[in-house]
């Protein structure tokens, strides 16, 4: 039996979590936290982790899963509504049996279609994440496993490095380099150094330098470390509990939520006046009540959240069909706003498929012999006859044909330093068969040739040479060194160059129209790339990307951040950079307030991935990048990436189509009803005829997320304006209005309507005016004909529109107080619908010409609460599993 299944029985574990704090943690032995723990250096066993598991709970910090009833709740939501209810039911129980009904089973209806539109949304969400699983190293049964982050438990041991995300609140056992960034956590900007030696007592909980905390992001080195608390136990997870299930809003969210609060001022002041004329002019007090709440239903944007989710979900789809898989829906907004894009440069403006080219002697002739050299210090493996794993050059090195011809036997190897991202170089020590050891470096050609003595100008010619013909050039340098076993950093110093080793990557043949298609789109693509500069610029010439500066990594280096900031505009490619100097120009990019997106795949650009304002990462990349990305491409490529910045931009601009809507015609029409009960003696509608027309026109607006988007609406970033939204309304509410209250002239003076006849007419003229206006505002082409809505809108507004005018004539109609519309009034309505649409034709080109030249306001939410609850959902579990609760003692926050 080992070590691990000897740890003490199951129901002691349900105090594990509980009894040790991560602040005590700190101030133990990382042998005393494993005591404390019942856990071993090589972690525990399978069964042991299921044990405490469900004793302990799963290390979740969200819940994912559509739940009708929640869903059904939020449409009880609407306080007007219920006491629309309210009052039908009052009316009932008075006598007011049909009406009631009538306003009831309309209300049931209104309820039911925003449910199954929500319902449905969030059964799109749950799919989604059902494809997502975002794993940890972690020590089971002795054995390094990938393991659910949500299914640790106190007492296992795991692995962390460059680019993960801790996945708990760790006591480290080994730190090697460790640097954590905290910032979502303390707002520091600088990353916190680790160690394994126990901290003493800290004025602050998250000053623990022996601890690794969840949600923090690893920058350089690393560790080892034992689970000491999980889920809504940790600092990270009290917070994001605090900010609740939902991510705080994004500006586009805020924007609606103000828009929002904008129509229940105008509504609660537009009711209240008329209920308080109404009741005036001695009308029926219930009458007047059910008649006011009526209209404010009609201005309440209820589909709002129904067509913002319909959206999301519809463009996850679309986009999935593009080979985009989206982790996030609300990062389809953030892909459509992406005003920089960051990318690397090997795999997406190249093939991505390296292939060695020539071993060159420093006088840039053929040698062999620097080639055997290469293949010594050499971290690739061959798994199979055409199967290699390691560095990818290295891999390149071992495929080749020549290197089949070189004899390697007699040579022995001691020991390896790998290559790493912040030496950017290898180096092996080998016995020689006559005997004599030898060092062996080989790595980026700045960073060898700094180590060497003697260099020739003659060297540095042939180096220059390869790096203008866009070859990838890896320097190999040797020294003598005693007989010995290991390696030391000294051994890396006075090296002889011994010659180059260079490779080739061809562009990509679509790289180029791709690039085109961004820059058409008002996307700014710059290279961030650990290669040379020469090489990057002779990439980018190739392709076209135009260039208006370089910086290297040193020239980085040199810059403070204003620096930083002054140069970025002018500069188009950073070459020789380390992966934090690519999170410094991220962040900086940021700080200019631009929408900054980043792709890359490698574990050197996780970290950057989660700086970025939209994280990219592709399905061939390494697990460490997709897990940090928000975006992960099925392929490697920009024209890809492109259709996912047009989707963004659609489901914007749909959205927009909406809210313009509620805020004109359907406006113009409910606040005509409301001044057309001050002077009729009847009520111009009846409080179910207004619920009815409010339906339908609500039916016709569900397609809306299906519609086409004029391609100038496409070409750059779009972002919410409550102060448009406020004019627009203010503008083409009045001429909806203007056009009922003629409609009103018409029905009573050429008609002599009375009260049965003046709904008739008015219902159907306003349910097709109010839908029809679709056509004008969801295009800001003139005239609206030269754009094409989709044949879903087309169909559902022009279905709406006949029903409208058909209902009078219906079975329906004495139940629903219509009647039949005489044919003059039938002409005067189809001479009213076309009128009406040219003139809001007119009168939109007249608006957005006075609006070119304002300036749009942008709002962004909290940074910090938006990231914390962003990364927060990668510890989530379906809604049959519950996650940890959060209100005991022992937490850590």
């Amino acid at each position: 039996m080992s070590a691990v299944a000897e740890l003490a029985p199951a129901p002691a574990m349900a105090q594990v979590g509980a009894q040790l704090d991560l602040a005590a943690a700190a101030e133990l032995t990382g042998a005393a936290v494993l005591h404390a723990l019942r856990s071993r250096p090589d972690g525990l066993s399978t069964a042991e982790a299921q044990r405490r598991l469900v004793e302990v709970g799963s290390n979740a910090l969200r819940s994912h899963g559509a739940r009708a009833l929640p869903v059904f709740v939020r449409q009880l939501r609407n306080p007007l509504l219920l006491l629309l209810v309210a009052a039908a039911l009052t009316s009932a129980f008075v006598g007011e049996r049909t009406d009631a009904l009538i306003i009831f089973s309309i209300s049931c209806l209104s309820i039911g279609l925003g449910f199954v539109q929500e319902y449905r949304s969030e059964k799109a969400v749950e799919a989604l994440h059902s494809r997502l699983r975002y794993t940890a190293l972690a020590l089971r049964d002795g054995a390094e496993a990938a393991i659910d982050v949500t299914e640790l438990v106190p007492g296992d041991v795991v692995r962390i490095a460059v680019g993960d995300v801790v996945p708990a609140d760790l006591r480290l056992l080994e730190a090697d380099g460790l640097e954590c960034d905290e910032a979502a956590l303390t707002g520091e900007s600088l990353p916190a150094e680790k160690q394994t030696a126990p901290t003493g007592k800290r004025d602050s909980p998250l000053d623990l330098a022996s601890c690794a905390f969840l949600g923090t992001v690893v920058r350089a080195g690393s560790g080892l470390g034992v689970v000491v608390q999980t889920g809504s136990r940790t600092a990270f997870g009290a917070i994001a509990v605090r900010l609740g299930e939902r991510p705080p809003q994004t500006a586009f969210q805020v924007g609606l939520a103000e828009f929002s609060r904008l129509l229940v001022r105008v509504t609660a002041a537009l009711a209240f006046t008329i209920l308080i004329v109404n009741v005036a002019l001695g009308r029926s007090l219930l009458g007047s009540v059910l008649f006011t709440l009526a209209i404010a239903v009609g201005l309440t944007p209820q589909l709002l959240p129904a067509i913002l989710t319909v959206s999301l979900s519809t463009g996850a789809k679309r986009l999935a069909r593009r080979s985009v898989i989206v982790k996030r829906l609300i990062a389809i907004e953030d892909l459509g706003n992406i005003d920089v894009l960051f990318t690397d440069k090997t795999g997406t403006l190249t093939e991505g498929h390296i292939e060695f080219s020539s071993a060159l002697d420093t006088a840039g002739n053929s040698a062999v012999e620097v080639l055997r050299l290469g293949l010594l210090c050499n971290e690739a493996t061959r798994s199979s006859a055409k199967t290699f794993s390691g560095p990818l050059l290295d891999q390149a090195l071992l495929a080749t044909p020549q290197a089949r011809a070189i004899d390697l036997g007699g040579f022995r190897r001691f020991d390896l330093r790998p290559f790493d991202y912040e030496r950017r170089l290898a180096s092996v020590l080998i016995e020689e068969p006559s005997g004599a050891h030898t060092v062996i470096v080989k790595g980026a050609p700045k960073i060898v040739l700094d180590r060497c003595t003697g260099v020739s100008a003659e060297a540095r010619a042939v180096l220059d040479d390869q790096f203008a013909q866009g070859s990838r050039v890896i320097a190999v340098a040797t020294r003598g060194a005693r007989q010995r076993s290991s390696l030391s950093v000294g051994d890396e110093q006075e090296l002889t160059l011994a010659g180059l080793l260079t490779f080739t990557d061809p562009v990509k043949s679509d790289a180029a129209s791709a690039l085109s298609r961004l820059n058409a789109l008002d996307v700014e693509v710059k290279v961030i790339t650990g290669d040379n500069d020469l090489v990057a610029a002779k990439v980018s010439a190739e392709l076209g990307l135009k260039v208006l500066g370089t910086l290297t990594g040193d020239e980085l280096d040199r810059l403070d951040d204003r620096g930083l900031a002054t140069a970025l505009p002018t500069t188009t490619i950073f070459a020789r950079v380390t992966p934090e100097q690519k999170s410094r120009v991220i962040r900086a990019q940021r700080e200019l307030q631009t929408t900054v997106g980043f792709l890359g795949d490698g574990v050197n650009d996780a970290v950057a991935l989660h700086d970025a304002d939209v994280g990219i990462s592709v399905e061939g990349g390494s697990e460490v990048a997709k897990d940090a990305a928000d975006i992960v491409l099925l392929a490697k490529d920009l024209d890809i990436l492109a259709d996912g910045v047009v989707e963004g931009r659609r489901i914007f601009a749909n959205t927009i189509k909406y809210v313009l809507m509620g805020t004109s015609s359907n406006f113009g029409n409910v606040f005509s009803a409301g001044a057309a009960s001050l002077y009729l003696s009847f009520l111009p509608l009846l409080p179910s005829q207004i619920l009815l027309n409010n339906l339908l026109y609500d039916v016709s607006e569900l397609t809306i997320p299906t519609d086409n988007v004029d391609e100038e609406q496409l070409r750059r970033p779009s972002h919410w304006d409550t102060g448009l939204i406020r004019r627009f309304m203010l503008f083409f509410g009045p001429i909806s209005s203007l056009f009922d209250f003629a409609m009103f002239a018409i029905l009573l003076w050429g008609f002599d309507a009375g009260a049965t006849l003046f709904r008739s007419g008015w219902f159907a003229e306003s349910l097709a005016t109010q839908s029809l206006a679709i056509f004008a505002i969801r295009t800001r082409r003139i005239p609206f004909s030269r754009s094409r809505p989709s044949a879903a809108l087309l169909l559902s507004t022009l279905t709406v529109v006949a029903i409208g005018i058909a209902l009078p004539f219906s079975p329906l109609a004495h139940l629903l107080g219509l009647s039949k519309l005489p044919l003059g009034l039938l002409v005067v309505i189809a001479v009213v619908l076309p009128t009406y649409v040219l003139l809001l034709d007119v009168a939109k080109h007249w608006f957005y010409q006075r609006e070119a030249a304002a300036p749009m306001r942008r709002r962004s939410p909290p940074v910090n609460a938006r990231r914390i609850a962003r990364r927060a959902t990668r510890w989530s579990v379906p809604t049959l599993v519950h996650p940890t609760p959060h209100t005991h003692e022992g937490g850590s926050s």
